[in-house]
């Protein structure tokens, strides 16, 4: 596997991972059901897209990268500050989509900077990519 490759699935992995770590933290304050379908719909479609990266890299001899510590940390922290503030649907919502927004400039950033990366690698690249940018669309209406 070339290493532009493995890279661009190491940042698909770390954000799928990212994104069900986030999505796992907020769910016990979410109180409309509507609301926990949508997200528990995204959490498994992430999962999903995480397996498929982690399966390629593990055949290649490489494995997912998690999340870094401090960027875990950090989003932990701000995410809890901000639930003890304001737990509501519509302050879910929003951080919900905060993260997304961070998902798609991060994953677009790498397959930018890894443009060489092969076919299949951008191709879930841009799967991912695509699920945040729905997830972000579906979350506007608890605003």
């Amino acid at each position: 596997m070339e290493d532009v490759t493995r890279k661009l699935l190491e940042e698909c992995s770390q954000g799928c991972k990212m994104a069900v770590g986030s999505i796992n933290q907020v769910f016990p304050h979410v109180s409309d059901e509507k609301l926990e379908n949508v997200m528990r719909g995204y959490k498994n479609k992430h999962e999903q897209i995480g397996k498929e990266v982690d399966e390629i890299l593990k055949a290649e001899g490489a494995q997912g990268k998690a999340p870094g510590a401090a960027a875990t940390a950090f989003s932990w922290i701000t995410t809890e500050v901000k639930m003890k503030m304001n737990d509501d649907n519509s302050k879910i919502s929003q951080l919900m989509m905060d993260g997304c927004n961070m998902g798609i400039q991060n994953i677009s950033g790498a397959m930018n900077q890894y443009e060489n990366a092969s076919g299949e690698s951008m191709q879930l690249a841009r799967k991912l990519v695509h699920t945040e940018e729905s997830f972000m669309k579906e979350l506007k209406e608890f605003l």
